[in-house]
């Protein structure tokens, strides 16, 4: 099965591959037209539009026809006999047939077809749909409450392209990056030049996400506390997949919203999507200044190692004569003169460094000197060795703590904070949570607002809001005292 669908791509490699690509760049062109069956001769016509000056499109009927008939036989295209076309009795025997684009046909033309016409400078990563998925994941909310079936199909549909577009866009992007950062070597001049775009985009795509991921956050618990279980039974309900089942389309659907929770939310202790994007770009952001300081360092001289090999090899191509071009090497490369004798007399007043070789008394070197051309030296550093043990034990220390710290999250969340008092974790993560929300509420004229801040970690959310009275919450350390506050934890 798979052998059969690797013969689809036999037009990228075969003889006539240039003519070939251009017949499925016809089917293409139609298609978009809402044009599917084409003959011979509606290719020739779609070929003379759409072509321009190539001389590999400038094709006959007569020649389109065999390129027809062997995409047809490498299941590329699908045939069909078409009887109106034929006029008179002779040409209803020579059978007109017309040819349409199978599935898995179309599939390895666009794949073939965006390797060649793909460029690496149209990526980006997708900030402005951070504001489109909040408002999807309100109308959502809104929606699943007042059991509207047809607009949530339609915000999931919404929301699971775009996180598939930001997905695919952010993986783009960062190849192409990667690619650049590879290449900087051999041609500074194309990072240089974008360098400055390049950061301000990473810096504003980090800085929003930081700004819309509280918001999203909340945003998907309204949709969960409408009851999220029933979200892929009604988005199923209006699939217009009619070739599946509904339990096919509830499966996928809700298969769909798993990963939309998990991009958003995360899943136990593992981040989420969104918090593994934010870490990918601070880390691409501080590898190009990496790159950008390695670069100045550089080029702080003014000449760079491509410069001064670009001048010689000019110097060596208006050499006059094949002498001075062996001479300029030798003066260049210095490789014919014998690097071990190069050792200075101990006494400079008595054999000063000018004087000849052939006048000059010998100087005793060493062994290891005059066999390897390289100065005796203390030897190679010691070998480091890796402790795997006592790395494993930290590891397991650091998944102990990150354990402890869940059920502490999970023991506060279904306790709470009145009467009782909190363990010793409980009490981590409780002062974890009320730092990130007083980090993130925003006065004005000396005041919360009115709405109140919220901070949220291993899944729980601390809520504090503005009251009259103040909060005394005991814990292990002793009594927490939180003026004019009131705490919720969900």
């Amino acid at each position: 099965m798979r052998d059969g669908r690797l013969r689809l791509f036999s037009f990228a490699t075969a003889e006539k591959r240039t003519e070939y690509l251009w017949v499925l760049r016809a089917f293409d062109h139609a298609r978009a037209n809402y044009v599917v069956l084409l003959h011979a001769a509606d290719v020739e016509a779609v070929l003379g539009r759409i072509s321009g000056d190539d001389p590999a499109a400038a094709l006959t009927s007569s020649e389109i026809a065999p390129l027809l008939e062997q995409l047809h036989a490498w299941g590329v295209l699908e045939r069909s006999y078409d009887g109106t076309r034929a006029a008179t009795l002779a040409e209803y025997r020579n059978r007109h047939f017309v040819y349409q684009f199978g599935q898995e046909g179309f599939y390895a033309f666009r794949a073939v077809d965006d390797v060649l016409t793909g460029r690496g400078h149209d990526v980006a990563l997708s900030r402005l749909a951070l504001a489109d998925l909040l408002a999807d994941l309100t109308e959502l909310a809104d929606a699943n409450d007042a059991g509207d079936g047809e607009l949530v199909y339609r915000k999931l549909n919404r929301l699971d392209a775009t996180l598939s577009d930001m997905a695919e866009r952010a993986a783009r992007f960062y190849l192409v990056l990667g690619d650049l950062v590879r290449t900087t070597e051999i041609t500074p001049e194309v990072f240089l030049t974008h360098k400055d775009a390049l950061l301000s985009h990473m810096r504003e795509f980090s800085s929003d996400l930081a700004r819309y991921a509280p918001k999203l956050t909340a945003a998907l618990a309204r949709v969960q506390a409408t009851g999220a279980a029933r979200l892929p039974a009604l988005a199923a309900a209006h699939d217009e997949r009619v070739l599946l089942s509904y339990e096919e389309r509830e499966a996928d659907w809700r298969q769909r919203w798993r990963g939309l929770e998990h991009w958003f939310a995360g899943m136990g202790s593992a981040p989420s999507e969104s918090e593994r994007l934010r870490e990918g770009t601070m880390s691409a952001i501080a590898a190009v200044l990496a790159l950008l300081r390695r670069l100045t360092e550089t080029r702080r001289g003014g000449v760079s190692r491509e410069s001064q090999l670009r001048h010689l090899a000019g110097w060596f191509a208006a050499a006059p004569s094949e002498d001075a071009a062996h001479a300029l090497f030798g003066a260049v490369f210095d490789l014919g003169r014998p690097r071990h004798f190069s050792v200075p007399h101990s006494d400079a007043d008595v054999v000063p460094a000018n004087r000849s070789w052939w006048d000059a008394p010998p100087v005793e070197i060493s062994r290891t000197l005059a066999e390897t051309g390289r100065t005796p030296s203390a030897g190679a550093p010691g070998r480091v060795h890796r402790n795997d043990a006592a790395v494993r034990r930290l590891r397991e220390v650091q998944w102990e703590n990150q354990r402890r710290r869940a059920d502490a999250a999970r023991s506060l969340a279904s306790g709470g904070v009145r009467d009782r008092e909190l363990t010793e974790p409980e009490t981590e993560v409780l002062l974890s949570l009320i730092d990130a929300a007083l980090s993130a509420r925003v006065p004005v004229s000396g005041r919360v607002r009115g709405d109140g801040t919220s901070g949220t970690q291993n899944g729980v959310k601390l809520t504090l809001r503005p009251s009259t009275e103040s909060t005394v919450v005991r814990t292990a350390r002793g009594r927490l005292y939180l003026d004019a506050m009131t705490v919720e934890v969900q």
